[in-house]
């Protein structure tokens, strides 16, 4: 390939634990070169407390691990690739929102708050925000225009107003020194195209119309009347974010030279304006109407889109809400997904080493044992569950370990587990664990399918599809569907690099970017006729579990 063939881009990808970078051949999708790096402070686990659902990132982090996985790419790749990048694009978890002064630096990058978790990215998974969710749920629904009614009719704690005003109310030092507000997903875009002023902000359609109630009918954000009744500065808050967005495939600025020298690209690429980590993905992983994308990984996020409304638009509920070009530009963009997927096995496999890390290092265990033991839990857990006939164990657990997503938000829920006795093992409670997540997502299928969204076509992407054959069965098992595998370990990334992709100037819209880049489908996985049979009778009961925990312990 000569240089003049070079047509690469690259799609930074923000997780939960890491920032990813993927290289990829414009032309065919194909893989050029990709890193990881972990987030140094979020992996010692500071600033987080699980026992009161609070989990913040520094912004530290987000800049640490982008130098780390660039400074690996140029080592991977020399001089043969990176100068030839000519588009790029953002994507992060959401809603991640941080205080920011008036030039866009996070309040945790001043001196005066550099410890303090209120001035921090407050993660998609923080609930502390849960008592003011329910607030704004409890204004909406009796205001005169319910400004939750795009966004399923119900808002959660994960959400950015929510997360603004607990802060407000319990941080009123922090808020006051705070000149805006900016979502992960906007702050790397401006940061690395040298925006200086919150005015000048290209702020995401994705973001703000699925977290912060942004909809073209309401001229923007919720009415200042509104937002006042919550708390005043949210009003002042509100005026700094303009009335307008931006689809993906928007140029947001231009790569400065600074931040060129320092990830090894050259100056003035085109940076995409950014959007959250499961809408790309879907577009990485071949969303179009018809086509539900499951992007599984610590969490769920269930997408779909379909055609613009003409007239009136139909509401679905309980969802996490429907937006103009929040995935394919053109299109309406629908969201929901589950609040804990992959945590909940990792929830399991932290109980399960407690003993491991509290008592083995006391003794004369050789110090790799926690390494070694952390490495062979979850296969032999898998292995061991697969010999498992759906209801032999007589187990049934619900989901909710982090509260419940979708369908309608409730991020006071918790999980449960029934019917265990003396002879209960450890892969029994790990196959009723994957049972749950399986029907919470069955609730989410059946949810889109109850409000008139066709779905012909369920396709999975992420970690979890690929590395757990017996998640994937049981699921198909449980939605009593065929469920497609999608050949990338990168399809977020991937879908990443397609918006950079059109804002490089290689295609003129995303769905001519999918079609030329669009992965393989590896595997296709069959539901078990006589599984589907059983789980249709125990979904039954983790319907009734649910609404019993829901009524009586909320």
């Amino acid at each position: 390939m000569n240089n003049r063939e070079k047509m690469y881009v690259i799609g930074i990808d923000y997780g939960t634990d890491s920032c990813r970078a993927v290289i990829t051949n414009a032309q065919n999708g194909e893989e050029i070169a990709s890193a990881v790096a972990q987030y140094p402070r979020w992996t010692e686990g500071r600033y987080c407390d699980a026992a009161n659902n609070q989990f913040r990132q520094h912004p530290q982090d987000y800049i640490d691990s982008l130098l780390a996985v660039m400074d690996e790419l140029a080592t991977k790749t020399g001089t043969d690739v990176l100068p030839f990048v000519r588009g790029m694009a953002i994507d992060t978890t959401g809603s991640t929102p941080c205080l920011v002064t008036e030039d866009i630096t996070p309040l945790a990058m001043l001196p005066a708050f550099a410890e303090n978790p209120n001035a921090m990215f407050i993660l998609w998974k923080d609930h502390t925000a849960t008592e003011e969710a329910f607030a704004i749920n409890d204004l909406a629904h009796s205001w005169k225009v319910d400004f939750t009614m795009y966004e399923g009719g119900v808002y959660s704690s994960e959400w950015l107003w929510a997360k603004l005003l607990h802060v407000a109310r319990t941080a009123p030092e922090v808020m006051a020194a705070a000149a805006s507000v900016i979502e992960h997903c906007d702050w790397m875009p401006a940061l690395l195209t040298g925006v200086r002023s919150v005015g000048d902000i290209k702020r995401s359609r994705c973001a703000m119309g699925h977290k912060a109630m942004w909809h073209k009918s309401f001229g923007g954000y919720p009415s200042d009347e509104f937002l006042a009744m919550l708390h005043p500065e949210l009003v002042r808050i509100k005026k700094t974010l303009g009335s307008e967005t931006w689809t993906s495939d928007t140029i947001a600025g231009y790569l400065t030279a600074e931040w060129a020298q320092r990830l090894h690209l050259k100056s003035e690429i085109p940076v995409a304006v950014g959007a959250y980590d499961a809408h790309m993905g879907a577009v990485g992983g071949g969303v179009e109407p018809g086509v539900l994308i499951k992007v599984m990984g610590t969490s769920t996020c269930d997408m779909i889109v379909g055609p613009l409304s003409v007239g009136k638009e139909h509401l679905v509920k309980g969802i996490c809400g429907q937006v103009d070009g929040s995935i394919i530009p053109g299109m309406l963009g629908y969201e929901a997904g589950q609040s804990a997927f992959g945590d909940v096995y990792a929830w399991f496999k932290n109980i399960l080493m407690w003993p491991i890390e509290q008592v083995l290092p006391q003794t004369s265990v050789p110090a790799n044992i926690r390494e070694e033991a952390e490495g062979r839990i979850m296969p032999a857990l898998e292995k061991a569950a697969s010999t498992i006939e759906p209801s032999a164990s007589g187990l049934l657990a619900l989901d909710w370990l982090n509260g419940r997503r979708t369908p309608d938000a409730n991020q006071k829920l918790k999980g449960a587990i029934i019917g265990l006795s003396l002879g209960t093992t450890a892969p029994m409670i790990y196959r009723a664990l994957i049972e749950a997540t399986a029907f919470g997502a069955r609730a989410i299928v059946e949810r889109f399918v109850e409000e008139h969204i066709n779905i012909r076509k369920i396709r999975a992407v992420g970690g979890v599809a690929r590395k757990s054959p017996l998640v994937m069965q049981v699921v198909a098992d449980v939605l009593g569907k065929p469920i497609e595998i999608v050949a990338s370990d990168q399809s977020v990334a991937l879908g990443a690099a397609m918006f950079a992709a059109v804002v490089g100037g290689f295609y003129a819209s995303v769905p001519e970017a999918q079609a030329a880049m669009q992965p393989a489908i590896e595997a296709v996985i069959l539901p078990d006729p006589d599984h589907v049979e059983v789980y249709n009778r125990l979904y039954q009961d983790y319907k009734k579990l649910g609404a019993f925990i829901e009524r009586e312990f909320t």
